[in-house]
């Protein structure tokens, strides 16, 4: 499959920011998109040469765009290696989430008293996406869910939260595609985030906060128990 990350990105984005993002930033995009679709696999290096080749770029955008993946936590340098893709782990579900807990209920609660009508409006599309994707079991599912999250915490006017929150959420992005695996997960997935989104568009910020925090609670519970059983 050819991508040209000057005319496609599987990530949606408005028309005139798409334009002026430098090639580096589409790549990021593109490749952490082939990461959530299963297209590049654990443990066999990432090569450079033909993945530039598959994608019509030089290595310079290329390698520009893997070392900022790494800074995601996507992806590991290893020198003389190369760059590899992460592998899940129970460790680092149990800190992505721990991380998600301390920041994120409190972000969104604040972010549903603040939110203007666009936003508001933003929202609603975003689970809209989400719920479109994951009842397709679409492979960039995690993407989709990560954009809903983010379009109730970014209203929060809080710049330096919602620049770690969306760290986090880029890496929980696999996580969610492996919570979401079990069939009919999503649908359980869909009804948690339908009564967050009720509860933030009625500005109710306490139980936005304490649905927020369930919710990341019982993916973090299935995950446990999924990875542990992967990794053992």
């Amino acid at each position: 499959m050819k991508i040209s990350p000057v005319t496609a990105s599987r990530s949606a984005a408005p028309a005139l920011q798409f334009e002026v993002r430098t090639i580096s930033d589409r790549l990021v995009d593109v490749i952490r998109d082939m990461i959530l679709a299963g297209e590049i696999e654990v443990g066999v290096p990432i090569r450079q040469d033909a993945l530039a080749s598959q994608l019509k770029v030089s290595k310079i955008p290329l390698r520009e765009a893997l070392a900022r993946l790494e800074q995601d936590g996507l992806v590991v340098s290893h020198p003389n290696r190369g760059f590899f893709l992460r592998p899940l782990s129970a460790g680092e579900a149990e800190e992505v989430y721990a991380l998600r807990l301390r920041l994120e209920p409190d972000a969104t609660a604040a972010a549903a008293l603040e939110a203007t009508e666009e936003e508001r409006a933003a929202a609603v599309r975003a689970l809209d996406l989400l719920d479109q994707g994951a009842s397709a079991h679409e492979p960039t599912v995690g993407a989709l869910n990560r954009a809903f999250h983010l379009a109730l915490v970014t209203p929060c006017k809080k710049r330096l939260t919602t620049e770690i929150v969306t760290r986090l959420n880029v890496m929980a992005d696999r996580y969610v595609g492996k919570h979401l695996e079990p069939q009919g997960r999503h649908v359980r997935a869909e009804e948690e985030h339908q009564k967050i989104l009720d509860a933030w568009m009625a500005r109710d910020a306490d139980a936005v906060r304490d649905l927020v925090r369930r919710h990341i609670e019982c993916t973090l519970s299935d995950l446990r128990v999924e990875l542990d059983q992967a990794e053992g």
